[in-house]
């Protein structure tokens, strides 16, 4: 795996790489890579990430770099709101950081979305890097060049699109995630196959009880696969005009779920209850079979993800749905499923097929 590494690139418009390594030795190397003369460097982390990871992060880019200094955050979605993204913002100005500082985001993908969010809007823009440490964040997040924050009970309404310069990921830091944590990622991997690759969904059921193990060659083959996937979705369609809509399988109930559970019910987990919804669907529609359905719902089980929830109205979570940052015209544009590792974009999904799905969920 030592120079295992993927490139994004899209002509004109970005080009990085994502590394794929089992530490820390190579970020000096690829930093430098970057022929970057950066006059600051602030990494942001998170209350859970910092006593782990900041101080060997830190240590690396002081060898490069006069002005370190590192911004933690409170950890948890609850805190993605536009006030923590302030404070990030106050921490810049008073450490003097100017139009070639880097901001650098060590942590999961709320600590991602968040520095991503700050580097895009500080002086107009500045470069960061995503050193992601969660499995959701190295599958998913920090990959796309998607930043943002909640408002009120809007997930990610408020954010821009801006590319990293790099993304590191450092293999070994799943070890330290807590088995909950692994489990949100397991929902963004199931994800990514069925939108797209069937036998890698399958393949990654199989492997269920080594990647639950946290076997690092099983785990860094399939984040690498998921990264395959999304930096093909996100060189071909960067700004979700078209294609890249379909990463947001399961996430259009799962979001309405999510933030009416408070966040108590991470957002992986909800991604899962989300797939359920839309293998429901997609079963009512005649593009997928109860087989099929039934092969989904057990693989999302034997990866540690639940399928329903307690507690809600179906009323409730549709009309939640209808606060979804991804409606047009009034319209959702909700992703269904054409057998497994197919999906599609529809927009005529009606109020009693998503109550339906929502119904199939809700025990």
């Amino acid at each position: 795996m030592h120079n295992d590494r993927l490139m994004v690139k899209r002509e004109n418009d970005f080009d990085y790489p994502i590394v794929f390594r089992t530490d820390f030795s190579g970020l000096k190397e690829e930093t430098e890579a970057l022929h970057k003369s950066y006059s600051s460097v602030c990494i942001v982390t998170d209350t859970n990430v910092a006593p782990l990871y900041l101080e060997e992060t830190k240590a690396v880019f002081q060898k490069m770099f006069d002005h370190v200094s590192s911004f933690t955050i409170p950890a948890g979605e609850q805190n993605k709101h536009l006030d923590t993204v302030t404070d990030i913002l106050r921490h810049l100005i008073v450490e003097g950081m100017d139009r070639s500082g880097l901001l650098v985001a060590l942590g999961g993908g709320v600590v991602g979305d968040m520095t991503g969010f700050a580097s895009a809007i500080y002086l107009r823009g500045i470069d960061f890097m995503q050193i992601p440490t969660t499995l959701l964040a190295q599958v998913d997040s920090s990959v796309g060049g998607k930043t943002g924050v909640d408002l009120d009970s809007y997930k990610n309404m408020v954010g821009a699109f801006h590319q990293p310069v790099l993304v590191y990921m450092n293999m070994q830091t799943l070890h330290t995630l807590p088995y909950e944590e692994f489990v949100c990622g397991m929902g963004e991997v199931l994800k990514t196959g069925l939108i797209c690759d069937g036998d890698f969904y399958r393949r990654t059921v199989k492997n269920a009880d080594l990647l639950k193990e946290f076997d690092i060659s099983a785990l860094a083959a399939t984040v690498r696969r998921c990264c395959e996937i999304k930096a093909g979705i996100v060189e071909r369609d960067p700004k979700e005009k078209g294609e890249r809509a379909l990463l947001n399988l399961g996430h259009t109930i799962g979001h309405a779920i999510e933030k009416l559970k408070n966040f108590t019910i991470n957002h992986g987990m909800c991604v899962g209850i989300g797939l359920a919804a839309s293998a429901a669907i997609s079963v009512k529609r005649g593009t997928l079979s109860q087989e099929e359905y039934d092969e989904i719902v057990s693989g999302l089980t034997s990866c540690g993800l639940p399928v329903s929830t307690t507690g809600l109205s179906p009323e409730q979570v549709l009309a939640a749905t209808k606060k979804d940052k991804k409606m047009k015209a009034g319209q959702i544009r909700f992703i269904l499923m054409r057998g497994i590792g197919g999906s599609y974009i529809d927009r005529t999904v009606t109020d009693e097929e998503l109550l339906y799905g929502i119904r199939r969920v809700l025990s």
